[in-house]
């Protein structure tokens, strides 16, 4: 698979993982939790998807490391929002398990992007 190929199946799987995110969130319970917790979980998971889309329009390799840098905290910071929602039973948590390991495994990938870019570039 080209750089270009694995490129654009991140793009997509970031975007599923936007969608499903903003499922969960229409989901969530009509109640003052909904409305702290929702917000930011659609906030974080949907910049998931757009500042990895982001970083592939990027013009040098500072700013590629960048934005994957951003998609790393956005990731995280998705799978603790995600984490609280079925530790506090908004949500069953075992209803989450499947959205936390996607996440976790997005924020695996893209910590390792600067470093792999950085590597084949040969710095």
């Amino acid at each position: 698979m080209s750089t270009l190929d694995k490129a654009e199946a991140m793009k997509a799987r970031t975007k599923q993982f936007a969608i499903r995110i903003v499922t969960v969130v229409r989901s969530l319970p009509q109640t003052r939790e909904r409305d702290v917790l929702g917000k930011q979980l659609l906030r974080s998971g949907t910049a998931v998807a757009a500042n990895y889309r982001a970083g592939c329009r990027s013009r040098s390799q500072a700013e590629f490391a960048s934005k994957m840098n951003v998609v790393v905290e956005e990731a995280d910071e998705t799978v603790f929002w995600l984490e609280l929602l079925g530790e506090t039973e908004v949500i069953p948590a075992q209803k989450l398990t499947l959205l936390i390991e996607e996440g976790n495994e997005l924020l695996a990938i893209c910590a390792a992007s600067p470093r792999t870019a950085k590597h084949h570039k040969g710095g």
